[in-house]
């Protein structure tokens, strides 16, 4: 057994089901170790950047995933992706091959020094220099992935792969403890005392919450507290919750904004969000996490308390009271069912042709998609559509770059999610600008046979930023998309392509698209001067939407102006 086949063995005992790689020269070695093996595969995507992306979507689905980069580019090509992997906790094991050993330090050809390249984006980074370290250092880069949630980095040398393996003087299996972390009893009475005598209190969960469904939802009826989420966690808390009052943060809505700022006690349940700007400052603030390095990083807390929010809320509920008064609940409900009446405004009113309204392609979307279906959204404007008009069943999942906000994710994670999970359907909601980065690995779809559905709000232009300018008080400029015929592209290769410029037209042939067996892309003409507004506006951000209004217009812009304040008036009437 060489070094290559003993990693393969390593890797098949950790539950890694596949690798997505660029093969070639240092790498070589270990794909003609998975092809013997046969137990793992390798997926040939056109670029790394998008088989780090699809290891973070299998990461969130299944636990653990793996990539691989050979020297040089392939290992900066893996940044990106790993980035969002490293900063949204996700278990990525990254194989790093590098040039030969006795080349390293000489500036040789394709050389990366692998250690400082991926020490911002990593829980663990080190090069395996002899045989007698690859068990040890495999071994420890998987425990390092699944214990610190993040991206674990291996140097491998090509030459050192086709040496001799060495027997191990370690351990060869890997070891995935559940233990179940919650405050201590004091802790535990001191946060009961707190929430009970309390008048008002809103409950914002995040992602650390997803477990803990059936315990927030009873929670919220005993406080009578209204429950908000953040993006990630909204498929895993707003389904069957009768007290949910929507997101808050740029994405979201002014009900869950008023809820957290008019309440008294704010309680953060598994979450380092919201930023400062949407946090509430004049009332109390308690938050729950496993990692206790994020208390009170983003706001004054009353209390800080480390634990799993499933088995801290299982120890909390029996100490709590039933509250008697609704009126804050209420109240807050209230509000929520106006905004959302308002948000269907933007359905009622679908667009005219090459104009169709996003919110109301997103609408339609969310109607005709399975209940267990696994949505991947672009970032930028595709991630507010997604944030408010995608509903939650118990089974639908919902993955994106919520915390490094790279462009073109969709659809690389779209790949990763389908390949997970070949039995649900999976839809890629995708900008222009995002799938135009990373548009060749299309042909990794066709390639695998994977039947996913791209969505593409082809808006002409990077609409995030455009509205970034104008609420700065700039005139949008370079900000302008010059796209193909998306349709035909899917079409050269192998994709089923479609083309919706008429909104009278588009629940056919999304019916269609999403019925089609195999992959189909769908390139929907939208509005592009649909806006999306964050639940707070300031007014500094009017002012810069007004300069930015008058700029278009003394340089001779006047139809564009006219539909933008006309958009524009409608979004800021409804908030």
């Amino acid at each position: 057994m060489n070094v290559a086949e003993q990693v393969v063995e390593i890797l098949v005992q950790a539950g890694i089901k596949r690798i997505y790689a660029v093969t070639g020269d240092s790498l070589n070695h270990l794909n003609d170790a998975i092809r013997k093996n046969g137990n793992i595969q390798w997926i040939h995507v056109r670029h790394e950047e998008v088989g780090a992306f699809a290891a973070a979507a299998e990461s969130e689905l299944e636990g653990l995933a793996c990539c691989a980069g050979s020297c040089g580019p392939g290992h900066i090509h893996l940044i990106n992706g790993l980035y969002e992997a490293n900063k949204s906790h996700l278990p990525v094991l990254a194989i790093a091959s590098t040039i030969n050993t006795d080349q390293i330090g000489m500036d040789y050809f394709q050389e990366t020094n692998t250690i400082k390249l991926f020490e911002d984006c990593s829980v663990y980074n080190q090069m395996i220099t002899t045989p007698g370290q690859v068990v040890r250092i495999v071994q420890s880069a998987i425990q390092h992935a699944f214990a610190k949630k993040g991206v674990a980095v291996i140097g491998l040398p090509g030459d050192l792969s086709e040496q001799k393996a060495q027997l191990p003087t370690s351990a060869t299996s890997n070891y995935f403890p559940a233990p179940i972390i919650r405050p201590n009893e004091r802790e535990i009475a001191n946060l009961a005392l707190e929430l009970q005598q309390v008048k008002n209190i809103t409950i914002y969960c995040g992602i650390g919450a997803s477990q803990a469904h059936k315990q927030v939802v009873e929670l919220s009826k005993l406080l009578h507290a209204p429950v908000a989420y953040t993006f990630r966690g909204k498929m895993d808390i707003a389904y069957q919750n009768p007290n949910e009052i929507g997101l808050t943060g740029l994405l979201g809505l002014p009900s869950a904004y008023h809820a957290m700022h008019q309440a008294d006690l704010v309680l953060l349940l598994g979450t380092d969000f919201p930023y400062n700007t949407f946090m509430p400052t004049e009332n109390k603030i308690i938050q729950i996490d496993q990692a206790i390095e994020y208390l009170g990083r983003r706001a004054k807390l009353t209390m800080g308390l480390c634990g799993d929010i499933k088995a801290t809320l299982e120890a909390l509920i029996p100490l709590l009271k039933q509250k008697e008064s609704r009126k804050f609940l209420d109240h807050q409900l209230h509000f929520y069912k106006t905004v959302k009446q308002h948000l269907q405004t933007y359905v009622a009113d679908n667009g005219s042709e090459r104009h169709i309204q996003p919110e109301y392609v997103t609408y339609i979307i969310n109607s005709l998609a399975n209940h267990d279906t696994i949505f991947t959204v672009d970032t930028g404007m595709c991630c507010v559509w997604g944030a408010r008009y995608l509903d939650a069943t118990k089974q639908r999942k919902l993955l994106g770059s919520f915390n490094h906000g790279s462009m073109a994710n969709a659809m690389p994670m779209a790949i990763g999610a389908q390949l997970s999970r070949p039995n649900q359907q999976v839809i890629a909601l995708c900008g222009d600008g995002g799938i135009s980065m990373l548009l060749g690995d299309l042909a990794t779809i066709k390639q695998y046979n994977l039947p996913i559905k791209i969505i593409i709000y082809n808006n002409r232009s990077l609409g995030m930023v455009k509205l970034e300018m104008e609420v700065a008080g700039l005139m949008d400029n370079q900000t302008d998309m010059q796209n193909p015929d998306f349709a035909l592209i899917a079409t050269a290769m192998g994709i089923k392509g479609y083309t919706a410029t008429d909104p009278t037209t588009l629940p056919e042939i999304l019916s269609e698209a999403l019925a089609y067996n195999g992959a189909a892309l769908v390139n929907i003409y939208t509005n592009p001067n649909a806006l999306a507004l964050p639940p707070k506006i300031e007014l500094s951000q009017v002012a810069g939407m007004t300069k930015s209004l008058a700029k278009l217009m003394l340089n001779g812009k006047m139809e564009e102006a006219y539909q933008t304040l006309l958009t524009n008036y409608k979004h800021v009437e409804d908030l």
